[in-house]
Parts: structure tokens; sequence; C-alpha cells
């Protein structure tokens, strides 16, 4: 497979610098990647302004794969129809529905009461109150170290502007994979199975939860890049 430049796109709570892991491994394997911070605690920024800021990250070239991470998997339809890219590939995402929002069809995209601790501030952010709680979300089958780590890099997510029309009335006609964790919490593997199915995108089952950018880097690079293969080639 031809080098290609991974445009890497967090979900809510997160930034960049949860691609930490996961870089190396596509570096490892002779590709690019090129990681943005989305500006979540902005209560005015919507769906359009995410995908603003991974559009202006990206090089010219069309040899692009978008990989986005739960959140972060509303943005990129919207530049791959604003430009060519070669694929896009969704980690535990929160699928658009094209005409509504994501969890208004199929079976429940959270598990009972995962989301009940979040504190909601003044300004509309809300954030998870403490480790226990984010851990028992995100990272419920990783490490206590780095469920820790991660926490004490979450930054508030404000969606108040998030939720309005989606800019996308047509699904994009890059080709698409998903794959999610067997035992997420915050975006079940039902709900994924169910999208998976309602926009005709091959969907790919790892073990682990919401985030497996963690604890199996290694393995998720090595997940995409074999799917990758055989879709790119056909």
């Amino acid at each position: 497979m031809e080098s290609l430049t991974f445009a890497l796109v967090h979900g809510a709570w997160h930034g960049a610098w949860c691609w930490e892991r996961f870089i190396p491994e596509i570096e490892a394997r002779g590709h690019r990647a090129i990681s943005v911070d989305l500006p979540i605690e902005d209560g005015t920024a919507t769906f359009d302004t995410y995908a603003d800021v991974v559009d202006a990250a990206l090089p010219i070239s069309d040899e692009v794969v978008l990989l986005a991470h739960s959140l972060g998997a509303m943005a990129i339809p919207i530049v791959a129809a604003r430009r060519p890219v070669r694929a896009m590939v969704f980690v535990c995402g929160v699928m658009p529905l094209l005409g509504g929002r994501p969890w208004d069809e199929g079976p429940p995209m959270e598990a009972p009461g995962v989301t009940s601790p979040l504190v909601r501030a003044d300004d509309g952010s809300v954030s998870w109150p403490d480790v226990t709680s984010a851990r028992a979300a995100m990272y419920n089958t990783s490490d206590p170290a780095d469920a820790a780590w991660c926490f004490s890099k979450l930054r508030p997510q404000n969606s108040s502007s998030l939720w309005g029309e989606y800019p996308v009335a047509t699904w994009p006609d890059a080709p698409a994979i998903m794959l999610a964790g067997t035992e997420d919490r915050l975006v079940t593997a039902e709900w994924s199975r169910y999208s998976a199915q309602r926009l005709g995108i091959e969907l790919v089952e790892i073990g682990g939860d919401h985030s497996p950018f963690l604890g199996r880097a290694a393995e998720l690079a090595g997940v995409v890049l074999e799917r990758l293969g055989g879709t790119l080639a056909g």
C-alpha cells in the first residue's frame, strides 16, 4: 500500500494528545500522521467549525485518510464532502444520522447510566467529576494508570451549538470503515452494528473499551491498515 497521511481527529473531552501512542505505530508502518485540537470548549463551535480545523491542517495531497474517534466522527464526513480523501475510518464513532441526531434511531448508544455523573457548568459545558466516572465510561478495560493519565488531560466539552441541522445531506462517496470496541460503554458495539448496517459501512469489532488508542495502539494501527489495504485495493 502506498504511503498515506492520516488526519487524526479526537472526540469529546480529549485532544490531539490522545494519539501519542498511535502515531508511532502508524509511522513505523511507513505512513504519516497529523493530529489536531478541536475547539471543544467553545460553545459557539459547530461541526462545520470542527471540519474547518481539520481541513486547514491537511496537505494538498489526495492521499489522506480521515480517522476519527468518538464525537470526531461527526466532523470527518463534512471534510470528505469538501475535498477528495482516500478513506474515512471511524473508531468507536458517534456516527451521523443524516436528517437527525445519532441516537434518534437504533438501540441505546450508551450503556445505562454511563454519562449520568457528568457535571454541567454555567456555560453549558460538561465535564467528568472524577477519574472513577471517566474510567467507567471510556477506559473501563484500560490500565488504571493510563486512565488516570487521560483523566488529567481531559477538557470540558461544550456542545451547545453542535446539534443543529447536520451540514451534509448526502453521504460522501469515499470508502469508509468502522471499528467498534466489544466492551465499549460510551458507544456500544450493539449501536455500532446498527449504525454500520444503516450506513452500509464495513464494521470491524476489536476487543476493549471506548479508547483503543490507549492500550491497544499497535492492534488498532494493524487492523486499520489491514482493512484499508483491502478496501483501497478493491
